[in-house]
């Protein structure tokens, strides 16, 4: 009897949070009411879409209407905290996850989503829309294609 409470307590607090979605940002693509860099947040429990919320603006996309899905990271030198911090910050790397989203918008035309993720968001957020979608991640190159599959 003591077994599924303690598996519920140790399980709840990751169904909540994936109940929450991605934390991501908009980082560009076709949708023009939404400006580049804003915060958003996206969800994939539906079995039927994922949706994009941001502040004022809330977009659903079929998963039957997603074409493509596209995994990538940009590298770059932590030269501002060296500056400012420590000269360590040199030998360090920041790391920003893109993942790229292309589907048939409602009016048959071509339509993408742009979105940089969170490290830590990445690999459930990719496997679970490989599983949604029935599309398979194309990764940008090997060291994103390490860092998608763990």
């Amino acid at each position: 009897m003591r077994q599924p409470a303690i598996l519920m307590a140790i399980l709840w607090p990751l169904l909540l949070a994936a109940e929450e979605g991605s934390r991501v940002r908009y980082a560009g693509g076709t949708q023009a009411d939404i400006p580049a860099h804003s915060d958003a947040k996206i969800e994939i429990q539906s079995p039927e879409a994922l949706t994009l919320k941001t502040g004022k603006r809330t977009v659903a996309i079929s998963y039957r209407d997603i074409n493509g899905l596209e995994y990538g990271m940009r590298v770059s030198r932590r030269y501002l905290e060296a500056v400012l911090i420590s000269p360590m910050f040199l030998l360090s790397k920041h790391k920003e996850h893109y993942l790229t989203i292309s589907y048939l918008g409602a009016d048959g035309k071509q339509q993408a989503l742009v979105l940089q993720v969170n490290s830590k968001d990445i690999r459930p957020l990719l496997v679970g829309l490989e599983a949604r979608t029935g599309h398979k991640v194309e990764y940008q190159d090997d060291e994103a294609r390490k860092a998608g599959k763990g």
